[in-house]
C-alpha cells in the first residue's frame, strides 16, 4: 500500500513556467528514470523487429530452412517477450510519473491556499483556484507521463537512423529527412492549438468562479430574484466555453489527420523509391522489407514527439497559472504567516486553563473562567465579536487582547491553540464520527469522545450508526440531519479542550428540550474555563455566569439573565432593552412577544 505524502511539499522556484516543471520533474527522479529505461528498452525492442525479418527473409530466400533463420526466428521470440514485459511495466512507470506530476501539483496549491487565509480570495476569483487543482494539476501529470516515451521514442530514433544509413545512403536519407520534415510541419499546428487552449482554460476558469459564486450566493440571488439573470450569464458563459471548446477540438482533429497522413505520404514514397533500388540490385528484398518497417515504426516516435510538444504545451500554460496562486503572497492571521513566528519562543511556559479575553472595539471583557452570553440588538453584531476574539478579522482596527496581550502580537497556531471558534455552520468532514470529533488529531480516548457527544447530546447520532465510533459520516454531513451537524460540531469544539471557546448559536437547529439539557451541561462542562456563547435563548441565558448586552456597536449592560429580568421589571432601561432583544428573538407563532421569565423556565 503506498503511503500518501504528507508534511511541506516544498518550495518550487516561481520564475518561470519552465523552472517550476523542471522543479517538479527533479523531485520525481527515480520514478522518471526508471520510466524512462523501460520505455527506451520496449521501443528499442519494437524497433528490432523490422530488422530481423528483414534477415530472416533475406536468410529464407537465399538458402531456405537452415539454421540461420531459425536463429533469427528465435531472436524474434525472444525480443517479442522482452517488448511485451517491458511495455506493462513502462506502463506502470508512466502511471507513477504521472501521479507524482499531478499530486505533486495538486500538493503545491493546496498546501499554498490552506495557508493565505483570505488574501487568495481577494487576489484570484475562487474558480480559478479550483481550476488550477482540477486541471492544472492533471496537465503536468500528462507531461511527466509522456515523458518516458518522449526520450525512448528519440534514443530509438538515433540507433534507427544508424541501421538506415548503413544499408542504404540514399533511402535512409530519404527516411530520416522526410520523416523530421513531417514533424516540422505538425509543429507548426502546435503554435494556434497552443493559443486556443488557453483561450479554453480561461473561459473554464471564468465559468467555475461564476458557477461557484453563483451557488454561494443561491439564497440572496432567491431572495431578490436575480436566478434568471444569473443563470442567462451563465448560459452565456457555457456557451463562450464551448465555442473556444470546438476551436480546440477542430484543431486538435486537424494536427490528429496530419500525424496520419503526413507519414503515410513518406510511407507511399521510400516503398515506391525502395523497391526500384531492389529491382537494380542495390538493396537486398529483406533490406526492402526492413526500410518499409522502419518508415511505419519511425511514425510512432514522432508522434510521440508530437504528442509530448502538445502535452508540454498545455503544461507550460498551466505552470504558469499555478505560479499565479503560488504567487498570492499570505495575508496577515494565515497559517503561512503563523509558521515563521511560531519559530519564536512563547511568552510563557505556564499552563493556562482559562483566558481573560477584552475587546477594545466594543468594551467587552469576559472574564477568565467565566460562561459569557452575548446578546445584541443585531445579531451580526455580536457574531462579528466572536470572529474578532478568534482573530479571524485581522482587518479589526482596535484589537483584542488574550491575558493583557494583543492578540496580533501572537503567533497565530498559539491563537488557535488558545481560543477557538465555532461558528454557527458548522461543517463536517468525509470520515468516521471518532476521526471528526477529533479535530486536533490528538488520538483523544472514547471516553473523552462519549462525554463529549453527552454534554453535546448527540446519543442519537452515536445510536445511528450501527459502527458507533467508527460510523462514517458522508461528505459534509449530509447523512445527518442539521440538529444532528450542530451537535457533533459542539462535541468537536469541546473536545479541543481550549482555554476560550466561543460559540455561535450553537443550540439554534435543536428543540426546546434538547437545548435546555445541552446548556445545563455545557455550563457544567466548562466550569472554570472561559466560554463565551453567542445567543439570545433564555434557555442558555438562564445558565450563563454573565450576560453582556451590545448595542450601538458597545457594551450596554451586564449581569445574570435573572438579575436583567428584574432590573427590568424595575424600569431600568438598558435592562428593559435586554428584555425586548430577548423577548422580540423568541416571538411566538402570532408574533406576540414571550415573556423573558416564562420562557426561560417553560421545559422546567
Amino acid at each position: 500500500m503506498l503511503d500518501v505524502p504528507t508534511g511541506h511539499p516544498g518550495h518550487p522556484p516561481l520564475t518561470t513556467p519552465l523552472a517550476l516543471l523542471g522543479w517538479v520533474t527533479r523531485r520525481g527522479t527515480l520514478v522518471l528514470l526508471a520510466a524512462v529505461a523501460l520505455a527506451t528498452i520496449q521501443s528499442l525492442c519494437a524497433a528490432a523487429v523490422p530488422y530481423l525479418l528483414g534477415r530472416a527473409l533475406d536468410a529464407g530466400l537465399g538458402d531456405g530452412l537452415t539454421r540461420p533463420l531459425l536463429v533469427v526466428v528465435g531472436l524474434l521470440l525472444v525480443v517479442g517477450l522482452i517488448e511485451a514485459l517491458s511495455s506493462a511495466l513502462s506502463h506502470a512507470g508512466e502511471v507513477g510519473a504521472w501521479m507524482h506530476g499531478t499530486f505533486t501539483s495538486s500538493r503545491l496549491v493546496g498546501h499554498h491556499v490552506t495557508r493565505t487565509g483570505s488574501a487568495i480570495g481577494a487576489d484570484l476569483p475562487t474558480g480559478e483556484v479550483v481550476s488550477t487543482v482540477a486541471t492544472d494539476s492533471f496537465h503536468v501529470g500528462n507531461a511527466l507521463e509522456m515523458l518516458p516515451r518522449f526520450v525512448g521514442g528519440l534514443v530509438t530514433y538515433v540507433v534507427v537512423a544508424v541501421v538506415l544509413l548503413r544499408q542504404s545512403l540514399e533511402l535512409g536519407l530519404v527516411v530520416l529527412i522526410g520523416l523530421p520534415v513531417v514533424a516540422a510541419c505538425l509543429a507548426l499546428i502546435v503554435r494556434p492549438l497552443h493559443a486556443r487552449q488557453q483561450a479554453h482554460r480561461e473561459a473554464s476558469g471564468r465559468l467555475a468562479t461564476l458557477g461557484t459564486d453563483t451557488v454561494a450566493g443561491l439564497r440572496i440571488l432567491r431572495g431578490i430574484g436575480g436566478e434568471d439573470a444569473f443563470a442567462v450569464r451563465y448560459r452565456d458563459q457555457s456557451q463562450r466555453v464551448r465555442h473556444a471548446g470546438v476551436g480546440v477540438a477542430g484543431t486538435s482533429a486537424l494536427l490528429e489527420a496530419l500525424q496520419v497522413l503526413l507519414p503515410g505520404l513518406v510511407v507511399v514514397a521510400v516503398v515506391w523509391y525502395g523497391a526500384l533500388l531492389a529491382m537494380r540490385g542495390e538493396i537486398t528484398p529483406g533490406e526492402l522489407v526492413t526500410f518499409y518497417g522502419y518508415t511505419a515504426f519511425l511514425a510512432q516516435p514522432l508522434r510521440w514527439a508530437t504528442q509530448f510538444l502538445t502535452y508540454f504545451t498545455r503544461a507550460r500554460v498551466a505552470a504558469r497559472k499555478i505560479i499565479t496562486v503560488l504567487s498570492v503572497e499570505p495575508g496577515a492571521g494565515s497559517i503561512a504567516e503563523s509558521e515563521a513566528a511560531d519559530a519564536r519562543p512563547a511568552r510563557s511556559g505556564r499552563a493556562r486553563t482559562a483566558a481573560e479575553l477584552v475587546d477594545e472595539a466594543t468594551g467587552v471583557h469576559i472574564r477568565p473562567g467565566t460562561l459569557t452570553a452575548l446578546v445584541a440588538e443585531h445579531p451580526e453584531a455580536a457574531a462579528a465579536l466572536a470572529v474578532r476574539l478568534g482573530r479571524f478579522d485581522d482587518a479589526a482596527e482596535t484589537p483584542v487582547h488574550l491575558d493583557g496581550v494583543p492578540l496580533r502580537e501572537l503567533p497565530v497556531a498559539e491563537v488557535r491553540e488558545r481560543v477557538v471558534v465555532a461558528g454557527a455552520s458548522p461543517q463536517l468532514f468525509t470520515g468516521t464520527l471518532r476521526e471528526g470529533l477529533d479535530a486536533r488529531g490528538t488520538a483523544v480516548v472514547d471516553d473523552d469522545l462519549l462525554r463529549a457527544l453527552d454534554v453535546a447530546d448527540a446519543h442519537d447520532v452515536l445510536d445511528s450508526m450501527p459502527e458507533r465510533l467508527d460510523g462514517e459520516i458522508t461528505e459534509k454531513g449530509r447523512s445527518l440531519s442539521g440538529g444532528q451537524r450542530q451537535r457533533v460540531a459542539l462535541a468537536r469544539a469541546l473536545l479541543t479542550d481550549a482555554e476560550a471557546l466561543v460559540l455561535v448559536e450553537p443550540t439554534s437547529a435543536v428543540d426546546a428540550h434538547t437545548e435546555s439539557r445541552i446548556a445545563a451541561r455545557l455550563a457544567h462542562e466548562r466550569r472554570g474555563r472561559t466560554t463565551v456563547v453567542v445567543t439570545s435563548s433564555p434557555l442558555v441565558l438562564e445558565h450563563a455566569d454573565e450576560v453582556v448586552l451590545l448595542a450601538d456597536g458597545r457594551e450596554r449592560t451586564r449581569g445574570t439573565h435573572r438579575d436583567l429580568l428584574a432590573r427590568a421589571a424595575a424600569g431600568d432601561a438598558d435592562a428593559r432593552a435586554y428584555h425586548d432583544v430577548v423577548g422580540r428573538a423568541h416571538a411566538d407563532d402570532d408574533g406576540a412577544p414571550v415573556p423573558a421569565h416564562h420562557a426561560a423556565t417553560k421545559d422546567h
